[in-house]
């Protein structure tokens, strides 16, 4: 490993940078700022005290690092990224602490994106050149616009079988996510309408004990992203349309729930997203367990890390 190396016309009062790290020319860098290493630091970049940057991190130009701002490793910062860290700044009046923003190892902000104060952009997420990001950016998803929104996740396209026409007949779709399966229940329609039942005891992996219905959900919001440790789950869109995620930590896919009697199985240990939905959806859910907060897996560094732990 090299030395960090100092442009002539670059400015580091830090003598926390890591091997390798690069700064460039009218970069200034402040005494307390920690830099790992492999990084790089473009021209004009200004990084502020309370501020820690990880490892192979790149700054291209116009971008200014806060107090507050914790960036982990192999991330990219595009050219002229705002960050914020006051959300209501005065002239001389200072909070008693500044809002943390981080972004989550491998993520990618593109030029000129904004960020609020607060926010935390999940590992391998992208943001959008020009967002304007306004609230937490779940792991792996991809956001456009302002205010920024979901308009799908990295490396994965929605599975072909999830938007098919439904047939009349029932049968179960595997995914490639481990345990994942779609369930579909016979459809019967006629002059008076169309119907769906479920059996309980015959069509369904488990016995539910618990059910609940999400609505009036704007389409900006993000529902689900969590896991369960035991508690396993069938979504079923009964009115509109939601996509749904699942990832087990290794694989992911995206559904299309938009039929009444297609169901989304999601066992345990498999961390589910639902976004984009119409103004008109209803998501009817089917749950194994009563409710109990400490089933639930709300951060997916944690995920992660207990999906090592078991395998």
């Amino acid at each position: 490993m090299s030395a960090p190396f100092v442009h002539p016309q670059g400015l580091c009062e830090s003598t926390h940078i890591g091997e390798g790290t690069r700064i460039w020319a009218f970069a200034h860098v402040l005494p307390n700022a920690r830099l790992g290493k492999d990084c790089n630091v473009c021209d004009h970049v200004f990084i502020e005290n309370d501020v820690v940057v990880g490892d192979r991190v790149t700054i291209k130009s116009g971008v200014q690092l806060w107090d507050g701002v914790v960036i982990e490793d192999d991330v990219f910062v595009g050219p002229n990224v705002s960050f914020t860290n006051d959300r209501f700044p005065r002239s001389k009046h200072y909070p008693q602490a500044f809002s943390k923003t981080t972004l989550r190892k491998g993520s990618s902000i593109g030029a000129g994106a904004v960020l609020l104060p607060g926010i935390t952009v999940g590992s391998n997420a992208m943001v959008g050149a020009g967002a304007v990001v306004t609230q937490d950016v779940p792991a792996n998803a991809i956001v456009v616009g302002n205010p920024a929104r979901i308009s799908g996740y990295v490396d994965m396209a929605a599975a072909a079988n999830s938007s098919a026409p439904a047939s009349t007949g029932s049968g179960i779709s595997g995914s490639k996510v481990r345990g994942v399966k779609l369930l579909q229940s016979e459809l019967r329609g006629d002059i008076r309408g169309d119907l769906t039942a479920l059996e309980f005891e015959k069509d369904l992996p488990f016995m539910p004990r618990r059910s609940f219905v999400v609505f009036n959900v704007p389409s900006a919001k993000v529902r689900g992203a969590h896991a369960h440790r035991v508690c396993h789950q069938i979504l079923y869109c009964i009115a509109g349309s939601v996509h749904g995620l699942a990832d087990d930590g290794t694989q992911r896919e995206e559904f299309v729930l938009s039929k009444p009697n297609v169901g989304l199985y999601l066992p345990p240990m498999i961390w589910g997203t639902q976004y984009r939905y119409s103004k008109d959806a209803v998501l009817l859910v089917l749950a194994s367990h009563p409710y109990d907060a400490n089933d639930y897996i709300r951060d997916y560094e944690v995920f992660l890390a207990e999906q090592r732990a078991r395998a």
